[in-house]
């Protein structure tokens, strides 16, 4: 009876323990893991996650999925890059169109929104699963790439460029600025605004959100458009970071996210879940990688333990589901 009581509160910070113990047995196993760089080197490392995994819960929250952000990442930090470097030039018109920084910055963002448009417009308009809408935008996406970079990488893109992944401001890494920033934003859209009512009522019962006058169509392409443009700010930080564009950038990414969003308590059936429980499944993720990585383990068994981790918390997911 007594475990009955407490059983809700157990639920409700279910992550929150576990980034306890986790925390806790890395401290005891590694000495480099409990100190002041360390820390903000895990910071820098999850932001990109992070701004990837709030997109990801917008669209979960309306029982949906989006498996193409690590290829929209890699795109637009292509494309931010090679504009910035080269321009865009039309020899046949003896035209060349240079960009500036914020130019080059603002395009980048822009073709991340216009593609996460068109899988809101492609789900939507024909009806399309979203797994299955994505997951051939992951794979257009990446084509894309290779197109836009001929499989190179653009590199030496100034040190301006450089500073939005490995500058201070403040004392605080520009990454961490820039993720806080997502993370506010989300948090009011969801908790402050009626598309946050919108995206919440759609993932609970999407007959009985219509029935309510609310524009299913409209909320799920502006939902996949914030995921896009937020996996165009993560590819920005770390081209920036790497001062190159790499064509394979952003590879498995899609998981990192899903996996955060999970961790955090968001119900893959959609219409439950915070973006503060997705920030915290992006701490816990960032964590056991860098833990991982300090306990010299194989690249090859991290696969294996956060995919067992991602299937062990959607087992807890179902079960709390059933619970309620």
């Amino acid at each position: 009876m007594g475990l009955n009581q407490y059983r809700p509160y157990l639920i409700k910070f279910q992550s929150l323990i576990a980034l306890i113990i986790l925390c806790i047995a890395l401290s005891f196993l590694s000495d480099k893991f409990l100190t002041i760089d360390n820390g903000w080197n895990v910071m820098r490392q999850i932001s990109v996650n992070i701004c990837i995994a709030v997109g990801m819960t917008l669209v979960v929250l309306t029982s949906g999925i989006d498996l193409s952000v690590g290829s929209v990442l890699a795109l637009c930090g292509a494309i931010t890059a090679g504009l910035l470097k080269n321009g865009i030039e039309i020899p046949s018109s003896n035209l060349f169109i240079g960009f500036t920084l914020l130019g080059a910055i603002v395009a980048g963002i822009l073709s991340g929104g216009l593609i996460g448009c068109f899988n809101g417009w492609t789900i939507t308009r024909f009806k399309v699963p979203p797994f299955v809408a994505t997951l051939a935008m992951l794979t257009i996406a990446r084509g894309l790439t290779f197109l836009w970079t001929k499989g190179f990488p653009i590199s030496v893109l100034g040190d301006n460029f450089a500073y939005i992944g490995t500058g201070w401001f403040l004392g605080i890494p520009v990454p961490v600025w820039i993720s806080a920033i997502v993370i506010i934003a989300a948090v009011v859209i969801t908790g402050k605004t009626p598309l946050g009512r919108y995206i919440y009522a759609i993932g609970g019962n999407e007959n009985a959100a219509k029935l309510s006058g609310i524009n299913i169509n409209k909320v799920k392409i502006i939902v996949y458009s914030f995921a896009g443009a937020l996996a165009a700010i993560g590819g920005l930080i770390v081209t920036s970071r790497l001062d190159s564009a790499q064509p394979n950038a952003g590879n498995s990414y899609e998981l990192d996210a899903i996996a955060a969003v999970v961790i955090g308590g968001t119900s893959l059936s959609g219409g439950r879940g915070s973006i503060w429980g997705t920030v915290l499944g992006a701490i816990i993720i960032g964590v056991l990688n860098n833990g991982l990585v300090l306990l010299n383990v194989s690249p090859f068994w991290q696969q294996v333990v956060k995919g067992f981790v991602i299937l062990l918390a959607v087992i807890i997911d179902k079960a709390n589901s059933k619970a309620e």
